[in-house]
């Protein structure tokens, strides 16, 4: 990270859709709300800001660093923020240890914070020159540089088909694995220009580096957990909001919401999914991919 003080470097982070989030979370101080992926902290001060000084925010991230920022950024003694860091697939052991039975809300944002995506040295952007690790917690796992060694070419290339919808990814997993090691963010770009014409270049890179990312942190297995156990932790009346940025996450959120409705435990309050405004979109390009889903327990 540079030298700016974590406490900037959370506040730089632009949040997505946050009158959406806080409308359909309907936070009210005295509930209870779980935010499992905290992030630096974007979307939590606008829900702790809901909430006031009562109730309670449960805030989960595998992101040492960016809890570091929030344990920062919401120091005060009166604030009703519990950091936690783990993954939000296993939040119920944390609950259980909070003692907390039901929650009243439960929000996810599962895309890339700016805060990886502008590190230096963690590999998450091509725009950076560092070790290819891609990994959200650096103390667990295999970096992407070493999955990309144990994993053969077909598999690779169903990597990048499947988690970066990249229609070249057979000629890029043969011109990696032809190319031997790649350890860093630059030899990884270098195997894509060698495969891929510079037409849309960027757009191609985009896709592997989160193929790649989405493979090495085991992002749609741990959301496939979350959405099969979630209803069991959320009261009646209780909010559960989803913001997504590919197409694989939004149709396993929408699925698992139609199948919860058609017992008749939830009632979905987006019929089809929202996205961002024009002018929020203009003013903060991540924002431009993200869809939100959102639905209430009603038994």
């Amino acid at each position: 990270m540079s030298g700016q003080p974590l406490q900037e470097v959370g506040q730089s982070h632009i949040p997505v859709m946050v009158s959406e989030v806080l409308e359909f979370l309907d936070v009210r101080p005295g509930r209870i709300y779980l935010d499992g992926t905290v992030g630096a902290g974007g979307h939590t001060s606008h829900i702790l800001a809901a909430l006031e000084t009562s109730g309670k925010l449960i805030g989960i991230d595998r992101d040492e660093e960016a809890l570091d920022i929030c344990r920062n950024r919401f120091s005060d003694a009166s604030s009703p923020l519990s950091l936690h860091h783990s993954s939000y697939h296993t939040f119920k052991p944390i609950l259980d240890n909070l003692g907390v039975d039901q929650l009243n809300g439960l929000f996810l944002d599962l895309g890339l914070s700016s805060l990886q995506l502008d590190s230096p040295h963690r590999g998450f952007s091509f725009r950076h020159s560092s070790a290819l690790d891609l990994r959200f917690d650096p103390s667990q796992g295999q970096t992407a540089t070493e999955l990309i060694e144990e994993s053969s070419e077909k598999e690779l290339t169903k990597i990048f088909r499947d988690f970066g919808e990249e229609r070249r990814s057979g000629k890029i997993a043969y011109m990696i694995k032809k190319m031997g090691s790649i350890a860093t963010t630059d030899d990884l770009q270098e195997a894509i220009r060698r495969s891929t014409p510079p037409a849309n270049r960027n757009r191609t890179l985009a896709r592997i580096f989160q193929a790649l990312r989405i493979a090495v942190n085991g992002e749609l297995e741990k959301l496939s957990i979350f959405l099969e156990c979630f209803l069991d932790s959320l009261a009646i009346g209780g909010r559960v909001v989803i913001l997504s940025y590919h197409s694989l996450e939004d149709r396993m959120v929408k699925h698992a919401f139609k199948s919860l409705k058609q017992q008749d435990k939830l009632m979905i309050l987006t019929k089809k999914p929202m996205i961002a405004s024009e002018d929020e979109q203009s003013q903060n390009s991540r924002s431009r991919s993200a869809k939100l889903r959102a639905a209430e327990r009603i038994a």
